[in-house]
């Protein structure tokens, strides 16, 4: 046991409805780097956050250098030596990098007039500093810094706190080429000093760049423990062992009777982000477009509602060219997005689920007199709410209080409300149980036969399994544009993480 820096054993977490983590192992060695793989809501997130402190295990033991500890909160886990950089860190950008590397910690004097001295905060991260081969200008306010330049401010506040393990969550996804071989290196510097890091990743590539072993995680559970260097372990293995054989049952059958196109793009670009996009869909299907985080995926769902302008390229709805500068115009156009972050973009958590839903299109309420008639709103919203059978059925309940998966279908019962003509699903069922994702990919196979429906995810299989057509993007470009039934799963997720 005291071979490994780190033991996970037998670690369990359920969430209403969902049993995140079902007796899964993980084993850490001194100085090396150690992949975490697995599709979203895989599990991986949970056992860092678990790790972090964040979350607390309902079973299961955590072993440090072969001695049980126990992580409650997060202070455990710093006081253990374990610190988390975060797919986006939070900082205070207005602060220097210095001052973000020990913000919290800038005296060890406790009380309100307890004096900071700055000069000796700055001696004290420059020296840290030169023990890595980056060069940045510590006395810079964040928000003048270079994305790669945060991530290593980051990554030097936790060592700041001379920790043993690192855990990187998807630390590249939106930096360079340049910058991610920048990080590479410190990395690489990190574990020749021995420390010890869990990397948490969708691109292959990587793995095979910095990764000394991998863990794939699937439904809650492990799937295996590979070493990158065996000769077997390669990227079309990995892919196999993430996705899984077998299709969940749950999906509702294909589109077979497609009707007129109501919506196409061409040429569709946004300066550095994505470039070229070329689609249609038709009444009847659903098209599905699968990337990871920095694909462009979600830059693209809000340049087709309006929220970022396009650089370039066309969007025509039924045939006729549009333009549109807002979501209100793109509204107007028959266009509606259900947002990936439902509780920033979609829903007022604080305000009843008829609010909600009846906001979207107050001109359909509201009498000569820009009045709103509350009788009408609450009768539309009713027959709304009873189709997509939110619950509970009460359209006077605030939305703070239903699950994630009622909080959903009233983002859905929104765009019901508008009455749209192409519906944009992106990330459809994040932090939704089983049963709810049932019931909203049944909810969007039957709007698609009267309707356009495009939906973007980064779960690969949920885009093949709903989808009559498939999309896949790396980096901003499309990697792959065909029917689904010309494709096969292990295909389409390679195209997406790897291009």
């Amino acid at each position: 046991m005291a071979s490994y820096k780190l033991q996970m054993k037998g670690i369990e977490k359920v969430f209403p409805g969902v049993k995140a983590l079902d007796g899964v192992n993980f084993e850490l060695k001194t100085g090396e780097v150690h992949a975490l793989l697995g599709m979203n809501g895989a599990g991986k997130s949970t056992l860092i956050k678990i790790l972090s402190g964040i979350y607390q295990k309902d079973a299961g033991e955590i072993f440090l250098d072969g001695k049980k500890i126990k992580i409650i909160r997060p202070e455990d886990a710093i006081n253990s030596g374990i610190a988390t950089v975060y797919q986006d860190p939070q900082m205070i950008p207005s602060f220097t990098g210095y001052e973000n590397i020990f913000l919290g910690f800038e005296s060890n004097k406790r009380g309100i007039f307890s004096r900071i001295n700055r000069q000796k905060l700055l001696k004290q991260a420059e020296q840290l500093l030169k023990r890595f081969p980056v060069d940045i200008d510590l006395t810079k306010s964040v928000k003048q810094l270079k994305t790669v330049e945060k991530e290593i401010i980051a990554i030097l506040k936790a060592l700041s706190k001379d920790m043993s393990i690192l855990v990187l969550d998807e630390p590249t996804s939106i930096l360079t080429e340049k910058e991610k071989n920048v990080l590479f290196d410190l990395i690489k510097m990190l574990k020749q000093r021995g420390i010890s890091i869990i990397y948490i990743t969708h691109r292959l590539e990587e793995i095979f760049e910095i990764s000394d072993r991998l863990t794939i995680y699937r439904d809650g559970k492990n799937v295996a423990t590979l070493e990158v260097k065996d000769k077997e372990t390669n990227s079309g293995k990995i892919a196999k062992l993430i996705i899984g054989e077998e299709i969940n049952k749950f999906y509702p059958d294909k589109g077979n009777d497609f009707g007129n196109e109501v919506i196409s793009v061409n040429g569709l670009s946004l300066e550095g982000v994505f470039k070229d996009v070329s689609f249609r869909v038709r009444k009847g299907e659903i098209l599905g477009i699968f990337g990871l985080v920095g694909s462009g995926i979600e830059e693209l769902s809000k340049v087709l509602f309006g929220a970022y302008p396009k650089t370039s390229g066309i969007i025509k709805i039924n045939r006729q060219e549009v333009n549109f500068n807002s979501p209100s115009q793109a509204i107007s156009h028959g266009i509606f997005l259900i947002p990936w972050n439902r509780r920033l973009e979609g829903v007022f958590d604080n305000q009843p689920i008829y609010f909600n839903i009846s906001l979207s299109n107050m001109e359909k309420i509201v009498n000569l007199f820009g009045l709103v008639q509350q009788h009408k709103e609450k009768q539309i919203v009713k027959k709304i709410s009873d189709q997509l059978k939110i619950t509970p059925a009460n359209i006077n309940q605030n939305v703070s209080f239903l699950s994630g998966g009622n909080q959903q279908k009233v983002v859905i019962g929104k765009g019901l409300f508008v009455e749209a003509n192409t519906y944009i699903f992106a990330e459809p069922t994040t932090g939704v149980d089983v049963g709810a994702k049932v019931g909203i990919y049944n909810l969007i196979r039957k709007l698609s036969r009267h309707k356009a429906v495009i939906l973007i995810s980064s779960d690969c299989k949920e885009v093949f399994s709903m989808c009559d057509h498939v999309i896949a993007m790396h980096k901003g470009r499309v990697t792959m544009h065909e029917d689904v039934d010309k494709v096969n799963l292990e295909d389409m997720f390679l195209k997406g993480v790897m291009g």
